[in-house]
């Protein structure tokens, strides 16, 4: 009997809850701006529109980057839905965050894209519960001048406080019981992103 060949995950896809309409993206605040934007639905005054603001597809990657909410200045986490036109915006025009030699002729060359680019892409490492680093990658999108305004003010759909969820399942992690903790995990799958648009982001 023949076995059916098991399915190696890409290095590099997207992966994140979704539907027809919309993505599900994570951050990490201060209280003082995630409580008021997951109450109102959008960003406070004090959020700023200047900046770049990185959004993240993948739970388990936002967990590790701020410890499970218990970082400072990021221990409010949200999870921010937002529409797919705006995402898909945002994607393809977007510059990676890194020279590589496979896509532009020279660091010059790279500098130019990114200068004019309202977004970048990069990939690191997706990671387990326990934070340690898998073979695949886990993308984050920064958004910075057109890509950062049109994020909040057209782009959001609805904002949740998910801290609770991060502390419960962070202590079913502590106590041992993955099990639970796994199946408390935001469902994540591959999300279509077209071929021309990865293949620019991908090194």
């Amino acid at each position: 009997m023949n076995e059916q060949p098991v399915e190696t995950e890409p290095k590099f896809r997207v992966r994140a809850r979704h539907t027809d309409s919309a993505v599900v993206v994570y951050q990490a605040y201060r209280p003082g701006i995630g409580r008021p934007a997951a109450r109102n639905g959008r960003f406070p005054a004090t959020w700023k529109r200047d900046r770049m603001t990185w959004i993240k597809p993948s739970f388990l990657w936002m967990m590790y980057r701020c410890g499970w909410g218990t970082k400072e200045g990021q221990e409010t986490v949200l999870a921010v839905e937002v529409r797919r036109e705006g995402f898909e915006w945002a994607l393809r025009h977007a510059c990676l965050s890194h020279h590589a030699p496979a896509l532009h002729p020279d660091r010059a060359a790279w500098k130019r894209e990114l200068a004019r680019s309202p977004a970048r892409v990069q990939w690191d490492p997706e990671r387990d519960l326990h934070h340690n680093p898998l073979p695949y990658r886990s993308l984050q999108l920064g958004l910075g001048g057109e890509a950062a305004v049109r994020y909040a003010d057209e782009w959001i759909v609805g904002i949740e406080d998910v801290t609770p969820l991060a502390t419960e399942i962070h202590g079913l992690v502590r106590a041992g019981d993955e099990e639970r903790a796994r199946g408390l995990l935001p469902g994540e799958r591959p999300y279509p992103v077209a071929d021309e648009v990865l293949a620019r982001l991908r090194a």
